[in-house]
């Protein structure tokens, strides 16, 4: 039988240079991260040394200034790193997503002495960040938030609790939103918080159905006492500073997403092009052929629009519906996909042996963090129709 293995997607990037970073990125994926993704994932085990890598290899901080660290990459160009990264394992793909968010405070509303301060260890000294808006009552009314900072002096004491915290526990640094004002989002601000501050403490890390390898715990803040230096932005700026963010951090979901559907797809077509079954590969059954199309469309009409949407962010142009379009489009594209492929592999897509189920387990948290899908339907039906209740 001839080789039909899936070949690497076909990228379209705007330079040689965003061409020699994603073929360092395949590297680095194919070497050191997809040959343990499957036995590490099951353990529960975060490859922090992985993180380390990243960071020296300049990829934990692309799409910011190379001034401090970053590397001046366009939005287009670092979505598809990870796409890459997240097809060969999600919990790596979307901890640097996570860790983008948590950086994009100081990065664009930081004052030049914090970003000068803080901005090189975050983006490329090997330190991991996480960003902390949810409470367990406030998640997708996120502007309801009960978390206290306090002013004292000259600093702020904080005290709350933030929950579904990626890298909860293991962070190096929290991006957090705190009230410091009156009630609703124009009484919230952005603090940069050490993880090693006293009174800063983690639960134990959820029990979840996938992504066991990337811990999601409670952050707790025991009158944790930061200085006013550590303020980003004005007071009561921070929920706006917490949306722009989103709308950045939505490309990055719908990407991983990509990635996912993506890695799905190939599995399923290798499967369906190596098994057996009435005397011929069951790749040639017409129904399973015309299910690997419909796969495959989904997933190039995801990347188009993620890809369209990071275009738009990249020539300063206003992003944000399409931002929740690709989040919600390339999200349901990965449950169905990886669903799909599940079928596909019959039998032995419901075990552990092949990845399958893990991709499956995966895309569905996908549907539900950084706004869940049926949050992203209000966002783009507020900009067709405008604000409910009018």
């Amino acid at each position: 039988m001839p080789d039909r293995a899936p070949q690497p997607v076909d990228r379209q990037l705007p330079t040689d240079e965003a061409r020699d970073l994603i073929s360092l990125v395949r590297d680095i994926a194919q070497r050191e991260i997809a040959p343990k993704a499957a036995e590490e994932e099951d353990a529960g085990r975060f490859p922090r040394e992985v993180f380390t890598l990243l960071s020296e290899s300049g990829l934990l901080g692309l799409p910011y200034d190379s001034e401090y660290g970053g590397g001046d990459q366009p939005y287009e160009v670092y979505l598809q790193v990870l796409e890459e990264l997240a097809a060969v394992r999600l919990t790596v793909g979307l901890g640097v997503s996570v860790h983008t968010l948590a950086s994009y405070a100081l990065a664009t509303h930081g004052s030049k002495q914090q970003q000068v301060e803080h901005l090189p260890a975050m983006l490329g000294g090997g330190l991991l960040g996480a960003y902390c808006l949810s409470e367990p009552a406030s998640g997708s009314d996120a502007a309801s938030l009960r978390t206290k900072a306090v002013r004292d002096g000259e600093d702020w004491v904080i005290t709350g609790t933030k929950a579904w915290i990626t890298h909860g526990g293991i962070a190096d640094f929290y991006t957090v939103m705190a009230r410091t004002g009156e009630d609703g989002p124009r009484g919230i601000s952005a603090f940069l918080v050490p993880a090693d501050a006293t009174g800063l403490s983690a639960a134990a890390p959820e029990k979840k159905m996938g992504m066991k390898g990337s811990p999601t715990a409670q952050v707790h803040f025991d009158g944790v006492r930061v200085g006013d230096e550590r303020r980003i932005g004005e007071e009561g700026q921070g929920f706006a500073i917490a949306l722009s963010a989103l709308d950045s951090g939505r490309l990055g979901i719908a990407a991983c997403a990509i990635g996912v559907a993506q890695a799905a797809l190939d599995e399923a077509v290798t499967y369906a092009t190596e098994r057996r079954q009435f005397g011929k590969p069951i790749a040639d059954f017409q129904g399973l052929r015309f299910m690997l199309a419909d796969m495959a469309t989904q997933i190039e009409a995801g990347r188009a629009l993620y890809l369209a949407a990071a275009r738009l962010r990249d020539a300063g142009r206003p992003f944000a519906k399409q931002a929740a379009m690709a989040k919600l489009h390339c999200t349901d594209t990965a449950m169905k996909v990886t669903t799909d492929a599940v079928q596909i592999l019959g039998g032995y897509g419901y075990t552990a042996d092949f990845p399958a189920e893990r991709y499956m387990r995966e895309a569905k948290v996908l549907q539900i963090v950084e706004g869940t899908n049926q949050i992203q339907r209000m966002v783009i039906a507020r900009h067709l129709a405008g604000p409910e209740g009018r």
